[in-house]
């Protein structure tokens, strides 16, 4: 496995925002006694205020809750959670990225060439593009270009992640990849690039 990380001063948020089980219960339309009931089957991750009992549900897993479980993330959530654009023309590869980084709680989406691409730079505001570098039409080296000479988007973080050679990914890099990973990789491994790139999803 070869990795590189070129940004490891970026500034991580570990401040938290917690739900109770009635908050919850309001995002996803059920009654707070389901969920109490998912907490007890492990289906949702929460911990207990000493004394009271009471559970608190962090943001970071509602948000991976409700996208494990297809459920609409609403849009107060959806702006907290941190924006990983998948680039990458083999949609198996792009769907193995996204429900590894889905799991975790990233709001996540799939461009599968350099035109759409571009859009979704506008659209989605990613905080960090996952790259791959060999596609057809705009290959990773010229879409990353492009990428770093748009203006609004100089502080998207860019993960190269390819199945080409040691000195390619090393070219990457140089051009302006902040990061770079060599397919195939462990899940692991791209959570922790991700991580230290744009710090945890909240």
């Amino acid at each position: 496995m070869f990795s590189t990380h070129t940004m490891r001063n970026h500034s991580l948020q570990n401040r938290r925002k917690f739900f109770t089980t009635g908050q919850v219960a309001n995002y996803c339309g059920v009654h707070f006694r389901t969920v109490i009931r998912w907490i007890e089957k492990g289906y949702i991750a929460a911990h207990t205020l000493p004394g009271r009992g009471d559970n608190r549900i962090t943001e970071e897993e509602l948000i991976r809750f409700l996208q494990e479980n297809e459920m609409p993330i609403p849009d107060d959530l959806k702006q907290t959670a941190s924006r990983v654009l998948i680039v990458d023309d083999e949609n198996d590869m792009a769907r193995a990225i996204e429900r590894v980084l889905k799991r975790k709680g990233y709001n996540t989406a799939i461009a599968n060439g350099g035109f759409q691409t571009g859009a979704m730079l506008y659209s989605f505001k990613p905080d960090l593009i996952t790259l791959d570098l060999k596609m057809p039409g705009m290959d990773g080296y010229r879409l990353m270009e492009f990428i770093r000479s748009e203006e609004n988007c100089q502080d998207v973080k860019i993960l190269v992640i390819s199945g080409l050679s040691r000195g390619d990914l090393l070219s990457a890099c140089i051009e302006g990849a902040d990061s770079c990973l060599e397919k195939p990789f462990r899940n692991h491994d791209l959570l922790e690039e991700v991580r230290c790139l744009i710090g945890e999803p909240n």
